[in-house]
């Protein structure tokens, strides 16, 4: 038996709550993975796992022993990231996850960049607007709008999305032009909504001008939960989008969008890269969470000029 395949499989059943999940994100088969973690039972002649046909959970001694297996385990990572970092370039593999909007747009653009300077890393990217289970998927890093409240993750405030209203020229000239952000609420207009991924319900955003304040809402025909389709409903005429300028302003450039209440303010939206609380912020993914900082600093940067971390909460 390899120890250190044995406690890495280990840590990812337990991670993932199932034998199946854990083969996936290691590259093994469910076999190997039972048999390693078998085997670590055997020599530590303990139970460290509940097995039943639906789940599996870990048990107290289990629990205890998982908790020095994962700091084992990242310093092991640290140590090999700290050494292929002084040698010269980090290297290895980062499993990240991002909306859909920001990988197509800012990302993947710039990425070829990223390679030159960190030719050594390999990025496996997840890429939808859904939220990942950080911990239960084995995902090193996510990028997500809005504050982070989940207490085992940790945070690093990397831009703002300045947010803008905005329609397509079939949609004003079949509804009218409103004039004020109210006017939604009337029957001949539609929203196009987007559906919040923690509760399943339309997110609505609040528009400022000086002492008024308005909350942009309105009945809508089509609710989506991905970025890039809540683009398309807009474009076909839908509704009215609340986007991020950086989505909107190719289209306004062309004439496919345009901008609505432009003398109303709406709070930027913030983005964050969260990591697993114990987990350490090996140098790959702090050289990957750095890239990003500088690229979102193009495109939305932080009001105050900086980034800022944090502990979610």
């Amino acid at each position: 038996m390899d120890r250190f395949d044995a406690l890495r499989a280990f840590a990812r059943v337990v991670e993932a709550g199932s034998f199946t999940k854990a083969a996936q994100t290691l590259h093994l088969s469910k076999t190997t993975v039972t048999q390693l973690v078998q085997q670590l039972e055997s020599r530590l002649r303990v139970r460290l796992l509940h097995r039943t046909t639906r789940r599996v959970a870990v048990t107290v001694e289990g629990a205890a022993y998982y908790q020095r297996v994962v700091r084992l385990l990242d310093d092991l990572d640290e140590a090999d990231s700290s050494v292929s970092s002084a040698l010269g370039s980090p290297k290895g593999r980062l499993r990240v996850d991002v909306p859909s909007p920001i990988a197509r747009l800012l990302l993947m653009p710039a990425l070829p960049a990223f390679h030159t300077r960190y030719p050594e890393i390999q990025i496996d990217m997840g890429v939808s607007d859904r939220r990942v289970d950080v911990i239960g998927d084995h995902v090193d890093c996510v990028l997500r709008g809005g504050e982070v409240s989940d207490l085992s993750l940790s945070a690093r405030r990397v831009g703002e999305l300045a947010l803008g209203v905005y329609a397509a020229p079939a949609y004003l000239a079949r509804a009218g032009h409103p004039d004020h952000p109210a006017e939604l609420q009337d029957p001949r207009h539609h929203i196009v909504g987007y559906l919040l991924a923690s509760s399943g319900t339309v997110a609505t955003q609040a528009m400022q001008r000086g002492p008024e304040r308005v909350d942009l809402q309105g009945r809508y025909v089509v609710a989506v939960d991905d970025g890039n389709a809540y683009l398309a409903a807009g474009l076909a005429g839908m509704g009215v989008l609340c986007l991020p300028t950086y989505m909107a302003d190719a289209h306004e450039r062309r004439g496919a969008l345009h901008r609505l209440f432009a003398d109303w303010q709406l709070a930027p939206m913030p983005v964050h890269a969260a990591w697993p609380q114990n987990r350490y912020l090996g140098a790959r993914l702090r050289v990957f969470i750095d890239w990003v900082a500088e690229l979102m600093a193009r495109h939305a940067p932080l009001a105050a000029g900086g980034v800022s971390d944090q502990s979610a909460r």
